[in-house]
């Protein structure tokens, strides 16, 4: 399934709205660095790849910002341990084993 990406700056978060419900990646900006810090997907909505697709997405967004991305979340840097191409998007130095 295909989901539209929202990037709620206001509450500081990219968005799928799915089902009634919202998956999300909570970020902080600063300049040209983005620190994605949480991603949360509710119950109903697990198991569902929603959360994958949703990092991709975010993902895909940063870079064509041509933002340095900076990976505190847990699942956001298993990803892209997983994707190695986005690992360009990585702060040099930042190491994701």
């Amino acid at each position: 399934m295909e989901y539209q990406l929202i990037n709620n700056e206001e509450a500081k978060q990219y968005e799928f709205h799915v089902d009634g419900a919202i998956a999300k990646i909570e970020y902080i900006r600063a300049k040209d660095k983005i620190y994605l810090t949480h991603t949360e997907i509710p119950i109903g909505l697990e198991g569902k790849g929603i959360g994958t697709a949703l990092v991709k997405k975010t993902l895909d967004d940063i870079r064509e910002k041509d933002l340095t991305l900076i990976p505190l979340c847990p699942f956001v840097a298993l990803f892209i341990k997983r994707n190695p191409a986005y690992k360009e998007l990585v702060l040099k130095g930042i190491n994701i084993a």
